[in-house]
């Protein structure tokens, strides 16, 4: 073999191969090699030295001279090729953990074994990857990496299977025993991996005895480096906007976090429910599966007690923050949490209306607080408000002074709601369930209903006339609570008052003129009316003659329950 006495050019990207690429002046090149649209002059005889391949091409070859050869299916293309055939031609390359899987492959293509020659390119590999490559956990993960597009042939030839085995080892080690820091550093040189090698690494380690918690922080740190711009806090800024109809729109977001999702370990409470509810939110917005959605949703309802108001806020809005998702999701991981609860204070023997659990009443708290946070955005309808507010049981609350907040900032963000909606809202309280501050508010708030403001009242006279206060200060409290009554009772005086003489005024404008009998007749005629206007009117004031409203039957598809107060044979003085 003549000596190359240099090569004309050294170009690293494929495209601009040609067949400048020439080895020797002394014996011109009688074959070319077409690589994708790279073109190589070589000659027969160095590949044939060294490849299996070429030599059957000339054998089973029907032309009397083998001019071209077309290689465009080998394995790593071009920039392989070259380095291979620089194998056969003698001239030393760098073989390295990013090149090693290809060269082997191409090697297996090209069948240049040690059964066809010695010392040839795929014993040399083997050696870089026994000796190298796979000796270290990160060595191990890029070469993994690089056979992502050298499948099937890195499968045949074991290079999958055996960096699979050394990872999944390693990778024990590491969360077992960490030997450098962060401790979960091999976790962000997993994250590198296409998703099917990552599962199949995680099922290799759960089959070496890993916990749900190292795998799970490997998921975290996988979706988190590859979902960046999706699974963020609440309070990150992101102008993405899932308005588009385009089903193609986070195609690859979409098939990512599906797998991801598929991956998660059985056990239900092994990652923190604010990753779980970021997944969610990236769910509806890159409009996953239902199954996927379905998932993500029963696995924040068993762990519910353990949500904070912004773990809720994070799954209903939108990511700039300016809208509400659908809030159907929250709707079914409440309702799978309350079903849950129940079921276990029947298995538990309990009794879930009489006593409800530490968790339930904490849940109820939180949804009162997260009602409050949503509350002010004008595309939440009074049966999306009273259907979150209902799927908690009432007796869960203790007060319901939470509730009552988010009513009050409801009726604030919809003032143009009229008197039957407004008793529809507050429906979903109980004014009898109020701290005295609340109802000290309540009867002040003019943008509630007169009926509850009148059931809060009600409660408090009869508690001053059983000589009970739950407060503290039970004289302060009393003086203040009959000052309160006393100015309310005044005030429907004055009005009763006020209204009594505006019928008297125009009763006389009306009669003026008349004879003195007929004014006589006609003065009967307007007292009778008079008292029977004052007593129709009286009969409308009073709060406790039909009880409150019912507004079941409104044009929202869901049910309210307002409780109607038992008919008293006394009056609130």
């Amino acid at each position: 073999m003549a000596t190359p006495v240099r090569s004309n050019s050294r170009l690293s990207l494929a495209m601009e191969r040609t067949d400048q690429w020439i080895f020797s002046q002394d014996i011109p090149t009688d074959v070319v090699v077409v690589v994708c649209e790279a073109r190589f002059s070589l000659h027969l005889f160095m590949l044939v030295a060294k490849s299996n391949y070429f030599r059957k091409l000339i054998l089973e070859s029907k032309e009397p001279v083998l001019t071209k050869i077309d290689l465009s299916g080998i394995p790593g293309g071009p920039q392989i090729f070259e380095k291979a055939a620089k194998f056969c031609y003698g001239v030393n390359f760098e073989i390295t953990v990013h090149n090693v899987a290809a060269l082997r492959c191409a090697a297996e293509y090209l069948q240049m074994t040690d059964l066809y020659c010695d010392n040839n390119l795929a014993g040399r590999t083997e050696d870089f990857l026994a000796q190298v490559a796979l000796s270290s956990l990160s060595g191990a993960i890029v070469v993994l990496k690089s056979c992502e597009d050298l499948l099937p042939l890195a499968e045949d030839v074991k290079i999958v299977q055996r960096c699979v085995d050394v990872i999944s080892l390693k990778a024990c080690n590491e969360a077992n025993f960490p030997s450098r820091t962060p401790p979960n550093w091999w976790t962000e040189e997993l994250s590198i991996l296409d998703i099917e090698f990552f599962g199949i690494i995680l099922s290799r380690m759960k089959r070496r005895g890993s916990n749900a918690l190292t795998l799970a922080s490997a998921l975290i740190t996988y979706t988190e480096r590859n979902l960046r711009d999706l699974v963020r806090d609440h309070s990150g800024k992101c102008t993405k906007s899932s308005d588009s109809d385009d089903p193609g729109l986070y195609a690859r977001e979409r098939e990512l976090l599906q797998s991801i999702v598929s991956h998660l370990p059985s056990e239900k409470a092994a990652f923190p429910i604010n990753f779980l509810c970021c997944l969610l939110r990236t769910a509806i917005f890159v409009r996953a599966s239902n199954s996927c959605k379905n998932e993500l949703e029963k696995r924040i309802s068993v762990m519910l007690e353990h949500v904070t108001v912004d773990d809720l806020l994070v799954m209903s809005f939108t990511y700039d923050g300016e809208r509400l998702f659908d809030l159907d999701s929250v709707r079914k991981i409440l309702s799978g949490f309350v079903e849950k609860e129940k079921s276990m204070g029947v298995f538990g023997g309990g009794d879930f209306k009489e006593s409800y659990p530490v968790a339930m009443q904490k849940v109820a708290k939180t949804v009162d607080s997260y009602l409050g946070e949503i509350a002010t955005y004008p595309e939440l309808t009074i049966s999306k408000f009273n259907g979150i507010a209902l799927l908690v049981p009432k007796g869960a609350r203790k007060f319901d002074d939470d509730l009552y907040r988010a009513i009050d900032i409801f009726l604030k963000a919809h003032p143009n709601l009229d008197e039957i909606e407004r008793e529809k809202v507050c429906s979903v309280m109980d004014p009898l369930k109020l701290t005295y501050e609340a109802r000290l508010h309540a009867s002040q708030n003019k943008r509630l209903p007169v009926q509850i403001v009148l059931h809060a009242l009600y409660y408090d006279q009869l508690k001053l006339r059983s000589g009970a206060d739950d407060q503290p200060a039970a004289a302060a409290t009393r003086s203040q609570l009959q000052s309160d009554v006393s100015l309310v009772r005044e005030n429907e005086a004055l009005r009763s008052e006020l209204l009594k003489m505006k019928l008297y005024v125009s009763d006389m404008q009306k009669n003026q003129g008349s004879s003195t009998k007929g004014a006589s007749t006609r003065s009967g005629s307007r007292k009778h009316s008079f008292f029977s206007s004052m007593s129709k009117t009286l009969g409308k004031l009073n709060p406790f003659k039909h009880g409150s409203k019912d507004s079941f039957h409104m044009d929202d598809n869901i049910g309210v329950d307002i409780t109607k107060p038992r008919r008293r044979r006394f009056s609130i003085s």
